[in-house]
């Protein structure tokens, strides 16, 4: 079998688990968590999980590997540049609405922020990627931006955002076994507890796997040299980091 053939399936793979991560993690918040609203209650909360899956995981995922796609190869990079920097700005701006929600929801409620392992994890893989986003927006798009420079920046940018996606899905993880330890528990309304592995668990675990599959996935099509964009701009040609020709 074809590596771009084995590519395509990768990618279609990857398409498919995220439309998955998306819509499990709305049936969850809307069919067992009664739904969303903006009012600092826990409807308000249940944002909180649907937009960081969808922009901090999925979204975040399509954007890294736009520059894989074999069809793009050999054409003018200045549109797929700016797609990639457009997925990945949509997807900052989605993670940092979906920390207001919580955020908002804690302060209503006088609870304590920042306080968890899953928080602190969260809360560094946004702070990353937003630094992320401005140094690769200076270094890989404005003119100004010297060759030596993006030649600097190209193997951090990279790394981090293959460390970015890494510390998104440790986010989630830890973030669904948070929320199913706090609202399984057994009572006297008879609610089950999730020991007991009720429907809402046994789907909100499903999403666990679904995210771990998808990111595993995603690192596979970033990590494959094969599959990496080729370089056809000779070594000596001046670089033009935006409204001109590239490719890398």
């Amino acid at each position: 079998m074809s590596s771009v053939l084995i590519f395509y399936l990768s990618y279609l793979l990857s398409l498919a688990l995220g439309l998955a991560c998306v819509v499990c993690v709305c049936v969850w918040n809307s069919q067992w968590r009664c739904g969303f609203a903006w009012d600092g209650s826990a409807l308000e909360f249940n944002w909180h999980p649907v937009l960081m899956v969808t922009g901090l995981v999925v979204l975040y995922g399509f954007g890294a590997v736009v520059y894989r796609i074999p069809l793009t190869w050999g054409q003018n990079k200045l549109p797929w540049k700016l797609l990639h920097a457009a997925l990945m700005l949509l997807s900052l701006i989605l993670a940092i609405v979906g920390l207001c929600a919580v955020f908002d929801f804690h302060n209503a409620f006088k609870g304590p922020n920042l306080y968890s392992l899953h928080s602190w994890i969260g809360i560094a893989a946004v702070a990353l990627f937003a630094m992320q986003w401005v140094v690769g927006f200076a270094g890989f798009l404005l003119p100004c931006s010297p060759p030596t420079l993006r030649k600097l920046l190209k193997p951090v940018h990279v790394w981090l955002g293959g460390s970015i996606l890494l510390l998104t899905v440790a986010a989630c993880i830890s973030g669904i076994n948070e929320k199913l330890f706090f609202v399984l528990k057994a009572n006297i309304s008879g609610a089950q507890a999730y020991s007991s592995l009720p429907p809402e668990a046994v789907l909100a675990n499903v999403l666990g796997a679904l995210i771990v599959a998808f990111g595993l996935v995603v690192l596979k099509i970033l990590l494959n040299s094969e599959w990496q964009r080729p370089d056809s701009r000779p070594e000596n040609m001046t670089y033009a980091p935006l409204l001109q020709e590239e490719n890398e």
